[in-house]
């Protein structure tokens, strides 16, 4: 017997919390709009799904490996409304460094020699969601204890 389409947003969301948008995305091959619409709309009165639980636990899950840049372009790309990003991803340009410090440290741990590693450090660092500031500040700054 094939599962209902309610039945199949709940299997979803007993997986994870996901948001409306990335919800109806997986659900659109088992129904019509209005009825996923329809759908969505009465899971989130029920509480069973929520833009903003998605993106507190986004955040948590991934904020310790990503920087600012990466984590909202994320939670963008899977429906979350402008105001609940600013919400849940800081603009702290301290604890953004301290972030992409550790992150540096755990995968380089090295000053970088030349031109050509310093590129690479700095390719990842800014593959990670990382402003060119806070790249070049990591690099630069780089602890004595590391080199």
């Amino acid at each position: 017997m094939e599962p209902t389409l309610r039945e199949r947003a709940l299997r979803l969301l007993a997986r994870r919390d996901h948001s409306r948008a990335e919800l109806a995305r997986k659900l659109a091959a088992y129904g019509t709009g209005e009825e996923i619409d329809s759908l969505t709309s009465q899971l989130e009165q029920s509480g069973l799904l929520s833009d903003a639980r998605f993106a507190e636990s986004f955040v948590a899950a991934r904020g310790a490996r990503l920087g600012g840049l990466k984590l909202r372009h994320e939670l963008k790309s899977r429906g979350i409304a402008a105001e609940l990003i600013d919400a849940h991803v800081a603009d702290d340009a301290q604890a953004e460094f301290e972030r992409a410090r550790e992150i540096w440290l755990r995968k380089f741990g090295r000053a970088p020699a030349d031109a050509r590693e310093y590129a690479r450090q700095a390719r990842f660092l800014a593959s990670r969601g990382f402003v060119g500031s806070v790249v070049h500040r990591v690099l630069k700054d780089v602890p004595e204890d590391a080199s």
